[in-house]
């Protein structure tokens, strides 16, 4: 029997966890070789959960947290066997997840799995991904110079640093004081104690620079530019899920006004029934991707104009004690947050002249450091990866038209610029962001490995 090969570029969650579930598929024996190819020194954290820093917490309490769906208690369960370091209300550190993750990923690496899988790890990154003449299978080049053959790819590319603030030509770029990858490592490490920083932002990756200079002694005033001036919201206590009222209330709406209309209508009925609107938010995640894909276009548009940024805000919460902790920063005057957009960004000497515009009216403020919070890139019109650049020219990989990420089928397979659907490529994690919208939490993803494991299994035993 030929032996099949499947590249998975990425070893973040979604890779390794992608990776796993293959080694775990039943049944076989499964005549097929697995390539992990990762550029980070360990397979597993990726990004999100590589920072050594105990105060960069978990955004989700650990009970929620297991990386495989029909285990739920298995990171619990993980943590009490373990010698990991307790969490603090139940949230943990997110280097203790990332080991947690790459326990699981080093199980199943250089050995055959009982079904037959063999995954290897290839610790570089990928260049370019070529499909082959018949269309039936591609060659992965690596920047080692390896070259190899797969019958499938996956894109499991995780996500990718934010654009520049304003426009690269002003000629920040190269200042010392200016950080445009707040997560590069040792990106705080040369912001000196009484050095002034300004936070381009006000979302968890804020909190997170906040979180990480106050540990570090920082004593100097911190200004935080944010749009909308909010912060966001903190997780409450433990509650009973609330019940889904997707059926009832929400199968069949089409616009953001009717749904927005119908959810706050269950807020309101709950809280007159002491119930938190947090719960009933909370029990909108597992049909989010329906509700997202009922509405068309326009409408999905009109969400991101006009909904998305209060949407993170409660969404996407922060741990108590983060929360307390920027509280107490901003009570005794260390953190002030300026409400406006940056619309020019300078070098002035050894300091940043940053213009913000509030409706009519512009401020120009001034740090030694300015550290851009923004969020990942999804754009990848402009993401400007050689693998990306590679397949968007050879028109296999194609920017969904609201720039959230690439147009794919139902199962993450890669439509070309015509709309084909490939049989080859593949991808998962926040790249899925347009089908799902939410598509960036380890609830999510670990769904999307599991589904993906199965198809791809199915058609190696074929």
């Amino acid at each position: 029997m030929q032996r099949k090969t499947i590249t998975i570029l990425g070893g973040g969650f979604s890779g390794s966890m992608l990776a796993v579930q293959l080694a775990h598929l039943p049944g076989g024996p499964f005549a097929c070789d697995i390539h992990l190819v990762e550029p980070r020194p360990a397979l597993g954290p990726g990004l999100a959960y590589t920072a050594r820093r105990p105060e960069y917490l978990l955004n989700v309490r650990s009970a929620l947290l297991s990386a495989f769906p029909d285990q739920p208690g298995h990171f619990a369960e993980w943590l009490r066997s373990t010698n990991a370091p307790a969490c603090e209300q139940d949230f943990c550190a997110r280097q203790t997840y990332g080991r947690y993750i790459q326990e699981q990923v080093a199980s199943v690496v250089a050995q055959q799995a009982a079904n037959g899988m063999r995954v290897t790890a290839h610790n570089t990154s990928a260049t370019a991904a070529t499909l082959a003449a018949d269309g039936q299978s591609a060659v992965v080049e690596l920047a080692d110079g390896t070259r190899l053959e797969s019958h499938y790819v996956v894109l499991a590319l995780g996500n990718f640093p934010p654009l520049p603030p304003t426009r690269p030509s002003e000629g920040y770029s190269a200042h010392p004081g200016f950080h445009g990858n707040p997560w590069a490592q040792g990106a705080l490490r040369t912001i000196g104690l009484d050095d002034s920083v300004l936070l381009i932002g006000s979302g968890l990756t804020a909190v997170d620079v906040l979180l990480g200079l106050r540990a570090d002694g920082h004593r100097a005033p911190i200004t935080v530019v944010s749009g909308h001036g909010r912060w966001p919201t903190t997780h409450g206590p433990v509650a009973a899920p609330y019940p889904s009222f997707y059926a009832s209330d929400l199968q069949q709406l089409t616009t953001v006004a009717e749904v927005m209309a119908a959810v706050r209508r269950r807020v309101r009925k709950a809280a007159a029934e002491g119930i938190d609107w947090r719960s009933v938010v909370d029990s909108l995640r597992p049909d989010l991707g329906r509700i997202w894909a009922n509405c068309p276009l326009p409408e999905q548009a009109r969400f991101l104009r006009h909904v998305s940024s209060l949407w993170t805000t409660i969404r996407h919460r922060s741990p108590p004690q983060n929360a307390a902790t920027i509280e107490s920063m901003m009570a005794a005057g260390q953190v002030q947050v300026h409400r406006g957009r940056v619309c020019h960004l300078a070098a002035q000497g050894a300091e940043l002249a940053v213009q913000v515009r509030q409706k009519h009216d512009t401020t120009v403020l001034t740090a030694q450091h300015v550290v851009s919070c923004t969020g990942p890139l999804l754009d990848y019109t402009r993401i400007q990866d050689p693998l990306v650049q590679s397949m968007r020219a050879a028109g296999q990989l194609v920017p969904d038209v609201l720039r959230l990420g690439m147009e794919t089928d139902e199962h993450g397979a890669l439509r070309n610029t015509v709309g084909i659907v490939s049989p080859v490529f593949f991808t998962l994690g926040p790249s899925r962001r347009p089908a799902y919208f939410e598509s960036t939490a380890v609830p999510e993803l670990r769904q999307q490995a599991v589904a993906l494991a199965q198809l791809l299994g199915q058609r190696v035993a074929d």
